[in-house]
């Protein structure tokens, strides 16, 4: 890692305050903006990651850059995806200005982050995900991410704690559900660690948490999308049996049934209670019974 040990200079909170007046910025809620000006939650952020000096990072809403200026000496390059046109204009010369060592590694995305495809990261397809995520939008990111971008291999993101929760749960938890069944296709998800409110400003009126993830194979050669369909059913009415749950997906109650029990899974059985895989074997059998 020598080509990154200079190290560059972090955002404290009177330079978030600075930055966010000189661009006439209130953070929104709409955009779930609540920016870090914690100099030490941010390398533990990037200490937490893992990173090697040939990572190329994906960062997604690095808003005024206070992570973005911790990642660029710890890997070979940042991809910041930012959609407020204003921050996107401003992060290189922020990254110019604090971290003039390593301004080149970086590079700004305009986009929205639920918009983005393979193609825009053909050049330099990135390895890690690291990112602030805005929490109104998380979960569907994080998901939307893992699909298009399977070069992504690891991942550690900050998200409300309550969706942290929901992201890493594992079968049979209260909080398992759809975000947790449908990222275990993609990865082994973990919790990795509280954040606390003081870190942020505005301070928000939630508390956040870390989440890490480490790309596996999918489960099953089923199809993503009818996979994902019959976690979508199963947990439309999560109070309700796999058979009355699944009977609009599999045409009736009757053809719900003889799915699940075709794929080895007991019809009074509620989603909480299955993982990733055996949604798999439903689906399968589903596809199977079809034929």
């Amino acid at each position: 890692m020598e080509q990154h040990a200079n190290r560059a200079r972090l955002l404290g909170p009177a330079d978030v305050r600075r930055l966010a007046e000189e661009l006439g910025i209130r953070p929104t809620k709409r955009l779930g903006q609540n920016f870090v000006h914690d100099p030490n939650t941010v390398r533990r952020i990037v200490g937490a990651a893992e990173l090697t000096a040939d990572d190329v990072v994906l960062e997604v809403g690095p808003g005024l850059g206070s992570l973005t200026l911790a990642l660029l000496p710890a890997a070979a390059g940042v991809v910041a995806v930012e959609i407020d046109p204003v921050l996107a204009e401003r992060l290189p010369r922020t990254a110019a200005e604090f971290a003039p060592d390593h301004q080149g590694e970086l590079r700004v995305l305009e986009a929205d982050a639920l918009r983005v495809r393979g193609a825009d990261f053909a050049e330099r397809p990135p390895t890690a995900l690291v990112a602030n995520l805005p929490y109104n939008v998380a979960v569907p990111v994080v998901l939307h991410l893992l699909a298009e971008l399977p070069s992504l291999r690891t991942g550690l993101v900050m998200v409300q704690s309550e969706v942290a929760d929901r992201l890493a749960a594992k079968p049979g938890n209260r909080t398992y559900g759809v975000p947790s069944a449908k990222a275990a296709w993609f990865a082994d998800v973990r919790r990795a660690g509280p954040v606390p409110r003081t870190v942020f400003w505005p301070v928000p009126n939630v508390d956040s948490g870390l989440v890490s993830f480490t790309r596996i194979d999918p489960p099953s050669a089923a199809p993503r999308a009818q996979v994902f369909a019959a976690i979508d059913a199963a947990f439309a009415q999560r109070r309700k049996t796999l058979r009355a749950a699944l009977s609009g997906w599999a045409g009736s109650a009757a053809r719900a049934e003889q799915v699940l029990r075709a794929a080895g899974v007991e019809p009074t059985t509620r989603g909480e209670q299955l993982s990733v895989a055996d949604f798999a074997r439903v689906a399968d059998a589903a596809a199977q019974l079809v034929r």
